[in-house]
């Protein structure tokens, strides 16, 4: 895709579009042109070593960051050219769930997840709870609502974190490391949640990840980011049996010669 797309010329299943986008910060290039589509009710994970800019990638979407060049599209809506109050219009379609939850410490787990409804809507009180009891039913938590945050294990403060990602009913949910800091089977509930969601209320999702498993079960669509640009992009399945010998080295977890020779070379005595 080039050039300025509009409306009309725009992939029909496409939610979010990213044409040409560039970002460095401080000199150091991270996006580098980037042109890319994700496709309407799917869940696309994307995967590459850190400090590729797959994070910075999920904050133009959000409208956190802004491009250097380039148009980054939610809908209908040009993101990187909205003001402030149309930019929270967009945005309030918008789930986000961070690496590390991001729940307020000093509010319950009803307040937490009602949050949102409380900044953004006109319901009434009696209408968050229900609404708060609703999504933490569908993250398969009940009767926590006055719980604190400190009162949680890790893979409830996820699912929670995750229940005020969805309580606006968005369209599209961005998870920044969904599985960071879980054991596999607390990671694995968060995979299926992501599959269950999105079958269920048809949310597309855009997935930043490490978790090799995770993506593979999760994923509809697979793609690395590297230097700025896409080196792989595919179903799981094609996408794992790639043959680039840097998709190879991520998606097999093996350090580089270049990282272990320093290693491998010092001894006790060296010490």
């Amino acid at each position: 895709m080039t050039g300025s797309p509009n409306q009309s010329d725009a992939p029909g299943d496409a939610i979010v579009r990213l044409v040409g986008v560039h970002k460095s910060f401080d000199g150091q290039r991270v996006l580098a042109g980037l042109d890319l589509c994700f496709a309407r009710g799917a869940t696309t994970v994307i995967v590459g070593p850190s400090g590729t800019g797959k994070s910075v990638l999920l904050k133009h979407i959000a409208g956190l960051e802004r491009p250097d060049r380039g148009e980054v599209w939610f809908e209908q809506n040009r993101i990187d050219r909205l003001g402030d109050a149309a930019l929270m219009r967009a945005r309030m379609r918008m789930g986000f769930l961070f690496q590390m939850s991001a729940l307020f410490d000093s509010m319950d787990v009803a307040a937490n997840v009602a949050f949102p409804l409380h900044e953004h809507t006109r319901m009434t009180e009696a209408q968050r709870a229900e609404r708060c009891r609703t999504v933490l039913g569908l993250v398969g938590l009940s009767d926590i609502e006055r719980k604190m945050p400190s009162e949680l294990s890790g893979g409830m403060r996820k699912r929670v974190a995750l229940a005020r990602a969805i309580v606006m009913e968005p369209k599209l949910v961005l998870y920044d490391e969904p599985t960071t800091g879980l054991d596999p089977i607390r990671a694995d509930v968060i995979n299926e949640l992501i599959v269950v969601l999105s079958q269920k209320l048809g949310i597309s999702s855009i997935v930043v990840t490490h978790d090799m498993a995770s993506a593979e079960k999760i994923a509809d669509r697979m793609l690395m980011l590297h230097e700025g640009g896409i080196i792989a992009d595919g179903d799981p399945r094609t996408f794992l049996r790639c043959e680039e010998p840097l998709v190879r080295q991520f998606v097999e977890g093996r350090a580089g010669d270049d990282e272990l020779r320093g290693i491998r070379g010092v001894t006790v005595g060296d010490r």
